[in-house]
């Protein structure tokens, strides 16, 4: 599995869960059109709107990636990408808390205040789509933790994007229909979540030990002194 492919069913995986989390927030904006196919183009534009964040947020961290990859601790920044990974999936599954997270209430605040302020002045579904995408949310912070694997800014932000497609047929159905997942069924998904996320933190790990095993954990290839030998030419 290529990167693109991880962080596509990352997204479409995390989405079941960002249905719950996000949905209501998605199915309070209101549409100013009758016809039903101009609804669901709204309701597309708002999820092209996150998209668009999330490549944003791919740029900066693949900004500080590559300083990881010019540093030569890739590899490092790699395995301990996983085992944090792997230690936020055993939190959930034994259900331990590390502290107060109070503090993600004040982050969430002043981008409620935005999001509320361009509903009630009508600044159309692609602001507020953009400004949804600042949020926080663990499975974007999930995701950028894939992207800064990369390595590479461009990588980086297609990650991003990859990952922004993948959470859009869930998102735009349940949109489209309100209540297309039921509570129940979120429920059974949120069990299975830190099973996902331990076999993330594991392929993290795999793929920074450098095994030389195809697809799975293919040997690093310095591809910065290709770039200076190309210089040098």
């Amino acid at each position: 599995m290529n990167y693109n492919e991880l962080a596509f069913f990352t997204g479409l995986f995390g989405s079941i869960h960002c249905v719950g989390m996000c949905g209501p927030l998605a199915f309070a904006i209101p549409s100013f059109h009758e016809n039903r196919w101009m609804i669901i183009f709204d309701k597309l534009v708002y999820n092209l709107g996150r998209t668009l964040t999330y490549i944003f947020l791919g740029i900066i961290i693949g900004l500080i990636g590559r300083q990881f990859w010019l540093a030569g601790i890739q590899s490092s920044v790699s395995i301990l990408t996983g085992v944090f990974i792997i230690l936020a999936a055993c939190s959930r599954m034994l259900k331990i808390s590390f502290g107060n997270w109070k503090w993600i209430s004040k982050m969430v605040q002043p981008f409620n205040k935005l999001i509320s302020y361009a509903i009630r002045h009508k600044a159309g579904h692609l602001i507020i789509g953009i400004l949804n995408g600042f949020l926080p949310c663990g499975f974007v912070y999930l995701a950028l933790a894939g992207a800064l694997n990369t390595g590479n800014v461009m990588y980086s932000a297609q990650y991003m994007l990859f990952f922004g497609l993948g959470t859009l047929p869930l998102m735009l159905a349940a949109m489209v229909s309100v209540g297309l997942v039921g509570p129940s069924f979120r429920r059974r998904i949120n069990k299975a979540i830190p099973f996902v996320m331990l076999a993330l933190g594991v392929w993290f790990i795999l793929r920074g030990l450098n095994l030389d095993i195809p697809y799975l954990s293919p040997e690093n290839i310095n591809e910065g002194v290709e770039i200076c030998f190309q210089l040098a030419a």
